[in-house]
């Protein structure tokens, strides 16, 4: 048996239908293309002589997408049977450990320590991140020590933390204590802009309006809305959205369902 390491064109590899990783999403890939691109392969993908695919089959369908010509590769002649190729397969998938909140933490502010100009915009663009997930995965630095502590204890994890965090440092305690008894994530949502929302004054109106660049425009109704209580309906709303997407509803049934839905709860 040998195991020839070498790169070859993409052109090169094919996939096995037997892989059992089914699920790609084209957002992942992506990520790890552009990863791939800029700080090159990190762990070669391995194959047959005839390119059959053994394992990496995420690194290749990512190089594609992204546009990569070649791919470093583990070139194995060993005789394997069909269950060998599997538990190859399923061995890689499974004892692969991702990295967990706390790391992702950790990891995220020791590279803005190290880089001082770096802000939470460039560390996304070099990590192939959405800034959004990149002030998630910060999300601890600014909560109290009990909820970091919590966090690297596996105890909550990085959304329920960046509910928290968005709290005033005096009420994080609690909102953990409440996430630890089983409290929600929108239940800390809810309960996060309860707070602001007391510590600020409201400014009611019957009607908002918010037209999106798409050319949608959502239009909410009631006695003497605040800001707040149009983010929950329209969180409400959603909800109810993806409940009659899963019936098979259109858009015109799920209008007048929610229009007898109202009428019996006495709306």
């Amino acid at each position: 048996m040998t195991a020839k390491h070498d790169t070859r064109p993409l052109t090169f590899f094919r996939a096995d239908p037997g892989q059992p990783r089914k699920q790609f999403t084209e957002a992942d890939l992506r990520s790890l293309g552009e990863s791939m691109r800029s700080l090159g392969q990190l762990q070669p993908v391995g194959a047959r002589p005839d390119g059959t695919l053994l394992w990496g089959e995420r690194r290749f369908r990512a190089a594609q997408l992204v546009g990569l010509k070649e791919l470093m590769v583990v070139i194995t002649d060993r005789q394997m049977t069909e269950t060998d190729v599997r538990l190859i397969q399923l061995a890689e998938n499974v004892h692969r450990a991702d990295l967990g909140d706390a790391e992702k933490w950790r990891a995220c502010e020791e590279l803005l320590r190290l880089n001082a100009g770096w802000g939470n915009k460039e560390l996304a663009a070099h990590l192939h991140l959405g800034e959004s997930t990149i002030t998630k995965y910060l999300a601890p630095s600014r909560c109290v020590r009990e909820v970091q502590e919590a966090l690297e204890a596996g105890r909550l994890g990085i959304t329920a933390c960046y509910e928290i965090s968005r709290a005033a440092p005096e009420s994080q305690a609690e909102m953990l204590a409440l996430k630890l008894s089983g409290t929600s994530r929108d239940g800390l949502a809810q309960r996060v802009r309860r707070q602001k929302s007391q510590s600020a004054p409201q400014v009611r109106v019957k009607r908002i309006v918010c037209p999106l660049p798409s050319g949608v425009s959502i239009t909410l109704a009631g006695a003497d809305l605040s800001l707040d209580e149009g983010i929950e309906a329209l969180g409400e709303a959603a909800r109810e959205m993806k409940r009659a997407r899963e019936l098979g509803y259109t858009a015109k049934t799920f209008s007048a369902a929610m229009k007898d839905k109202a009428k019996k709860e006495g709306v």
